[in-house]
């Protein structure tokens, strides 16, 4: 019998073309969607991209946005090319604020902001690592499944936060469980100071410096998963552990440090919403933002470049949306989740359902090398 050569995809189709079709996909169901409700679509999306990108305000809550899906999403897509699926961001990102405001509360009083800056970073990447290296052990030396498990730490986490700020953390006299603020020392510098001190003058939001560290997360994860001899077997025991283990790779130890990069990463959601907006340490700062992060790799491809646009346009989605509640009349935040909802089904869930049909369109207009061709049909 001879072997069969399956027909791939190309890579540009799988990393454009398909997430585009899908994008355009969920659109064109959300358009029949609002007409059913009563809805004009066109006047939905003018207004969705108007209150995302109208103002350089709206640019600002946009990007502000983005930089949380930045971090959770590349957390997800780590963990994904060591073969591992991640859905503990959500508690990943709740210790990372427990650790950005543990050390904002020890050092802000008194220990000036060139220190607290960096010291707020380093406890959020370490308590991420931390509380994502758990489940990789478990996964690596137990069997524990790595879905349960992080389903079940992200309880854990939200039960602990919970736990901390009303018996332990809470403000004396503050009816509400937080602690107190956090001082100027401990405040992440916000955008529109940044660019003042270059002349340039931008509206107050809550964007901040936490987008700088944004983009050299992606930089980072990008170096590190395809120019580094770590993220190679990262991707090789993703790929095949056993045949990574027969290189000479030891997939158990790489399946935590995956985690752990992963946890780290999930963790400087901390930096942006806790010391960047509300300085202080709340107990609902994440806000589903974990889970929004698998949607946000998944339609990114799992590649750095993807997930920055993604979490552009969820970004985008959830400032938009906020200005679609308030200028449309009858027009809820529950519609805004379902729009929301119908991009993740179609361009993550049911990301490959169109591959099949690209694929046949592609190759109807380009011949199919001769020994392919022969393989696909036995």
């Amino acid at each position: 019998m001879s072997s069969q050569t399956p027909i791939e995809i190309p890579r540009w189709i799988d990393l454009v073309l398909l997430p585009l079709f899908n994008l355009v996909l969920a659109f064109a169901v959300s358009a029949v969607v609002l007409v059913a409700i009563g809805q004009s679509p066109w006047q939905v999306l003018t207004l969705l991209i108007q209150g995302a990108f109208g103002s350089a305000a709206g640019v600002g809550y946009t990007l502000y946005y983005a930089t949380t899906f930045v971090f959770t999403g590349l957390a997800v897509a780590v963990a994904y090319h060591c073969g591992l699926f991640n859905i503990g961001a959500e508690g990943q990102a709740m210790m990372g604020g427990l650790g950005v405001g543990l050390a904002a509360l020890a050092l802000g009083p008194t220990a000036p902001a060139w220190l607290v800056l960096p010291a707020m970073v380093l406890t959020a990447v370490a308590f991420g690592v931390l509380w994502a290296a758990v489940p990789g052990a478990l996964q690596a030396w137990r069997g524990s499944h790595i879905v349960i498990t992080t389903i079940m730490f992200n309880f854990i986490a939200s039960s602990l936060l919970i736990y901390l700020l009303v018996g332990v953390l809470k403000e004396p006299g503050n009816m509400s469980p937080e602690t107190r603020a956090f001082g100027p020392a401990a405040q992440v510098p916000g955008m529109h100071t940044l660019l003042a001190a270059l002349g340039i003058e931008w509206p107050r939001t809550p964007l901040n410096a936490s987008l700088l560290l944004a983009v050299a997360a992606l930089v980072g994860v990008q170096l590190l998963l395809w120019r580094t001899r770590l993220g190679y077997a990262l991707r090789a025991v993703g790929s095949s552990p056993h045949a990574a283990l027969y290189a000479g790779i030891e997939p158990k130890s790489l399946i935590v440090v995956a985690m752990a990069i992963s946890g780290g990463l999930a963790g400087l959601v901390g930096i942006n919403e806790i010391g960047g907006v509300h300085n202080r340490l709340i107990a609902d700062f994440v806000a589903g933002a974990g889970f929004a992060g698998i949607a946000v790799s998944l339609i990114g491809r799992n590649h750095p470049f993807g997930i920055a646009l993604a979490a552009l346009l969820f970004g985008a989605l959830y400032q938009g949306g906020a200005e679609l509640a308030f200028e449309i009349q009858g027009f809820s935040r529950d519609m805004v989740f379902t729009l929301q909802g119908l991009i993740v089904l179609f361009a993550g869930a049911m990301a490959q359902v169109a591959a099949p049909w690209l694929t046949r369109a592609w190759f109807a207009f380009r011949p199919v090398p001769r020994g392919m061709a022969e393989a696909a049909h036995g």
